[in-house]
């Protein structure tokens, strides 16, 4: 049966998100209902609440994509997880049995991989949540409540497909490990996955913000011996001396373009670097901030303008090589709880990400905080754990 439950929903483009109760269906084949303990805030849900896109407008809906929750029921021919299991969801699913999942080289599911203008599910093209009330409190009609990113976990209850859910150990630290669903997966996985950071190079991060430090993070975890971090924003600099960063470039206190300083005090220019602002002028900085011969550029950030790559096709012959990577090249299911269970050893660590914690009742503060760059990662809590 269908479950009566307190979400925060957005009404519309920069509108206040709405404490409401709402109603979340029962899951249906391959699904899972999930009761959600803590999320956090996402620059992506930022941007999808701007409406940045109009092609991903979508409302009313329900944001959120970074949780972990446990496990209230589960649908038909759901076998991996089961009621109680402790999990996070994850926007990239991970099937199994795709020609793609069955792959190496790729981490995006046929059918369950990231894709923003989802708003449905995938089985039956209808949405799980509704409401009888409108932003004001109103009763109405029942009306839709639209999914976002696969997860949409700023909700007490939540209905997924089964393979955006992923298992973790019960033992694992619940507020840190709802990172894994997006930032600190995305951006290690970048440097460890998709870069494959070695032992004794040289990266340049650009953007330092919750991805940015997790792929210094990252390259730290490897061995990095030089982790160059530019942002515009000086007061993140503190933070990243905590993940690795040894040295800090402030592109406004230069008289010369970025790629040029990092040339210089590198010899030539860093082995890999990383663009995580979704602005393509500083991802021409990047690429051009790599060594001649074999410097290695990953695309992270998201990119809402329409321009293309500035590069032109003849810079590509001196060796440099540019690749994006999306959820950190991470098969959710397959990898994740071992990368887990690593941070849960400390190889990777979380605590310092978490820079705020507010009620769930505090959302719309928790995305000024976002908003004003005052915040890595706040932690809401959703609801109350009874016992563990």
């Amino acid at each position: 049966m269908y479950v009566v439950h307190v979400a925060a929903v957005v009404w519309g483009p920069k509108e206040p998100l709405v404490i409401q109760e709402i109603c979340v269906d029962p899951p249906q084949k391959m699904e899972v209902r999930l009761k959600i303990l803590y999320s956090s805030i996402c620059h992506t849900d930022l941007g999808c609440w701007n409406g940045t896109n109009e092609a991903e407008r979508a409302f009313p809906r329900i944001l959120g994509h970074e949780a972990v929750g446990i496990v209230e029921s589960v649908g038909e021919g759901v076998k991996d997880v089961k009621e109680g299991d402790y999990v996070i969801p994850t926007f990239n699913g991970e099937c199994g049995e795709c020609k793609v999942c069955k792959r190496e080289e790729s981490n995006l599911c046929e059918r369950y991989h990231v894709d923003p203008m989802k708003r449905v599910m995938v089985s039956d093209g209808g949405t799980r949540f509704s409401t009888t009330t409108d932003k004001d409190g109103r009763s109405s009609q029942s009306q839709p409540i639209y999914h976002f990113l696969n997860t949409s976990t700023f909700t007490e209850y939540t209905v997924l497909d089964s393979a955006c859910v992923v298992k973790i150990d019960p033992n694992a630290p619940l507020k840190q490990m709802s990172l894994l669903s997006c930032g600190v997966s995305t951006g290690v996985g970048a440097a460890w996955n998709i870069a494959k950071v070695k032992e004794g190079t040289s990266t340049a991060v650009f953007g330092l913000g919750s991805v940015g430090l997790a792929v210094a993070e990252g390259a730290r975890a490897r061995g990095a011996s030089r982790i160059i971090g530019v942002d515009a924003n000086a007061s993140k600099f503190e933070k990243g001396k905590l993940m690795g960063v040894t040295d800090f470039i402030n592109p406004k206190d230069l008289t010369k373009p970025v790629h040029q300083m990092i040339r210089e005090i590198t010899g030539g220019g860093v082995d890999y670097s990383f663009e995580c602002t979704g602005n393509v002028d500083v991802l021409r900085e990047a690429f051009l901030s790599t060594h001649v011969g074999w410097g290695s550029t990953v695309l992270v950030g998201i990119y809402p303008t329409p321009r293309t790559l500035p590069l032109h096709p003849m810079e590509l012959f001196d060796g440099r090589t540019i690749t994006g990577s999306v959820f950190g090249g991470f098969k959710p299911k397959s990898q994740l709880p071992n990368f887990a269970q690593q941070c849960m050893k400390g190889v990777v660590k979380l605590e310092p990400f978490i820079t705020n914690e507010l009620p769930f009742e505090k959302i719309n503060d928790a995305f000024q905080l976002l908003r004003d760059g005052k915040s890595l990662r706040c932690i809401l809590q959703i609801s109350k754990l009874l016992k563990r």
